[in-house]
């Protein structure tokens, strides 16, 4: 490390408190200032670079810096900064929220539409989006936030809001399913089932409901992923013959429950999940923040399970990793409920000082704009089946109980005896040595726990996942010692 790199790191270690960190670990663990990043790369003052396997917790999409995304905030600081968005709007706001609406999850579009709908003047040549389009929009209000925690907080209280408005005050409650993550503002992090996060802030949080998981990692032996899914929606049956009368909705992670180890579930538990919320009167909110713009192989993770959620809580991607802004799409049955007379108090009075920012809205349109007029998710499906195969012979190796993929995520679940799935101890922090193996390799990998995951921007190459693949597997061999 450079002297200049040396002074900022002390420097950030006097006065800085950073995220997700015990501070203790930096007094061992190197601090590394970066000094520039481009494509899937960051670079640091000394000349060394690191391969962001991560994304950069998951929201650098389309890699560092996309020129495109670049010149549309460039473009936008010459225009207008920020102005509130009570009483006044701006152009950026309106055509995102036009632009998220227009391609939001219909329930009619295909698992295999592989690019966003076009626009209305333009020529389709894939017929699956082509069709989409004829199908009426019925996530039809945006509503913005700042992050993904906020998102969730937006849809958690529209949801309550939603039935007081109707007169039924007594739902109150909310139904999420084990190993979820929400966030970590006390409504999200109510109905999330990590003990990392939860545990400390228990005394403070709301009490939902949680149905267990149709994680495919937790099938019974010889149960397909299917099955196990058939099952939970069973036992989620018999939850709600309880507990719907006082719930507002349930909440999902569709496809992929990220923060809780990259745990995946077959797509016909999304249909089974919306068929359930419909017969019992409830809610469904997708949490698509970490899985939305393309991560699983579709646009929108639900589009799979050929569902429209009430509520679509977005963030992350959704500005190609440049600015945070989150958004909650829902329905106009929703948005009625509250329209009315400001004397019958059915307003919803939540608000972001930042709300709607003009130059976080360009990001976002610039980044829509790229996945709707590039082949990303035709590229995406190459890149991932060049990632099973490099994946591939982990599958037999002694210590992995586990190696799974959808789209473009994939996780190596690490276990101490592999036949029993028995899991090493967490004081052991077998993740952590390979994240100290990844950062002297030049590679970025961020383990949770004893699960090794790889969430790549979508810039990267062959070559590159080749050398994340080889890095990991050799940062796995250093954590077994």
């Amino acid at each position: 490390m450079t002297l200049y790199a040396s002074e900022l790191a002390a420097r950030d270690l006097a006065v800085v408190w950073h995220p997700c960190t015990q501070m203790h670990d930096h007094e061992t663990l190197p601090m590394l200032p970066i000094a520039r990043a481009e494509g899937a790369w960051l670079y640091g003052h000394d000349g060394r670079r690191w391969l962001d396997a991560v994304s950069s917790w998951w929201t650098c999409l389309l890699g560092h810096r996309h020129p495109r995304v670049v010149a549309a905030l460039k473009d936008q600081l010459d225009r207008i900064d920020h102005v509130m968005l009570a009483g006044f709007t701006h152009e950026p706001a309106i055509q995102l929220a036009e632009e998220l609406v227009r391609i939001a999850p219909r329930g009619g579009r295909k698992a295999g539409a592989s690019r966003l709908p076009p626009l209305p003047h333009e020529p389709s040549s894939v017929g699956a989006a082509s069709a989409a389009i004829d199908v009426p929009p019925t996530l039809t209000r945006v509503f913005y936030a700042d992050n993904g925690s906020s998102a969730i907080e937006v849809a958690l209280k529209l949801s309550f809001h939603y039935w007081r408005n109707l007169g039924r005050g007594e739902r109150t409650r909310f139904i999420a399913l084990t190993g979820g993550y929400h966030g970590e503002t006390l409504g999200a992090l109510s109905v999330t089932d990590v003990a990392l996060y939860r545990h400390t802030y228990a005394p403070l949080l709301l009490e939902p409901i949680f149905a267990p998981s149709p994680d495919a990692y937790e099938a019974a032996p010889g149960e397909s992923a299917a099955a196990c899914a058939q099952r939970r929606l069973g036992e989620l049956r018999a939850i709600l013959e309880c507990h719907a009368h006082e719930s507002c909705a349930v909440i999902v992670e569709p496809l992929v429950q990220c923060a809780g180890g990259m745990r995946m579930h077959d797509a016909s538990y999304l249909t089974g999940l919306r068929a359930l919320c419909d017969e019992f009167d409830l809610h469904l909110i997708a949490d698509e923040i970490a899985v939305g713009f393309g991560r699983t192989g579709t646009l929108f993770a639900c589009e799979q399970g050929g569902i429209v959620p009430d509520f679509l809580c977005l963030s992350k991607g959704l500005t190609g990793g440049t600015l945070p802004l989150s958004a909650v799409l829902t329905t106009t049955r929703v948005y009625d409920a509250f329209y009315a007379e400001y004397s019958a108090g059915k307003a919803f009075l939540h608000s972001h000082s930042y709300t709607g920012n003009p130059i976080a809205c360009r990001a976002a349109l610039a980044t829509l704009a790229v996945l709707r007029d590039e082949p990303v998710l035709e590229r995406n499906r190459a890149l991932a089946a060049h990632l099973d195969t490099r994946l591939a012979p982990l599958v037999d190796h002694p210590h992995v109980a586990d190696v799974r993929r959808t789209g473009m995520i994939a996780a190596i679940e690490l276990a101490k005896d592999k036949r029993t799935r028995e899991p090493f101890p967490a004081a052991e922090r077998r993740g952590l040595r390979v994240y100290r193996h990844g950062l002297a390799n030049g590679m970025l990998l961020r383990p949770l726990g004893n699960v090794v995951y790889f969430m790549p921007p979508y810039c990267i190459t062959p070559e590159e996942i080749d050398r994340m693949v080889e890095v990991a597997a050799e940062g796995i061999d250093v954590a077994l010692r």
